[in-house]
């Protein structure tokens, strides 16, 4: 796994490169990303375990990354990136840290297109994301929030090795959410 910062300069998808594992790359958003975003936040399992960001056009994708992402990158150093193939550079998944008012850790938050779940890519994609933690960012916790039904989201977060430690409400919603933490050990 590397650490690099660096414009990766691919003549379709011109990114600031963050991470690269043995299959991925995962990079900065930008706008060019807008209808990979579209997609992504219109698939079902983000519609069924994050919720409706209603985000449907490219005007609204573009808006989404960035005052979002975009955003986090100047004020945290982090934030959710892209994720892609290494090989062909397609966009499959976002997975990144996110600082969230009401969490007293960055958090980790990973989503992915159904035809690319079952691969592995969500799991690699991840550890690469906690070593930039511990090793870059030097983070001693990352947090983590899900739905307690998203069995996908649990099993891979256990893999980490995240422990459950309570539940928490995101502000203004009512559903609870299962709240877990990993206490990095800094190299």
């Amino acid at each position: 796994m590397k650490f690099i910062f660096r414009p990766n300069l691919h003549p379709i998808h011109p990114v600031m490169t963050i991470i690269e594992t043995s299959r991925l790359t995962i990079s900065e958003l930008t706008t060019a990303d807008a209808p990979f975003i579209i997609e992504l936040l219109n698939s079902p399992g983000w519609l069924q375990y994050i919720g409706d960001r209603g985000v449907k056009t490219i005007d609204d994708a573009c808006g989404y990354i960035l005052n979002g992402p975009t955003i986090s990158y100047r004020t945290n150093g982090f934030g959710l990136w892209v994720v892609a193939l290494k090989d062909t550079n397609i966009p499959i998944g976002i997975c990144g840290l996110i600082r969230r008012d009401f969490l007293p850790h960055p958090d980790i938050g990973f989503a992915f297109l159904p035809q690319y779940s079952g691969s592995g890519y969500a799991l690699e994609s991840a550890k690469g994301v906690m070593d930039f933690a511990a090793n870059v960012l030097r983070l001693p916790v990352v947090t983590a929030i899900t739905n307690d039904d998203n069995t996908s989201s649990l099993k891979l977060l256990f893999k980490l090795g995240f422990d459950f430690i309570g539940m928490v409400t995101y502000p203004g919603e009512d559903k609870e959410l299962m709240l877990l933490e990993k206490h990095i050990t800094i190299r």
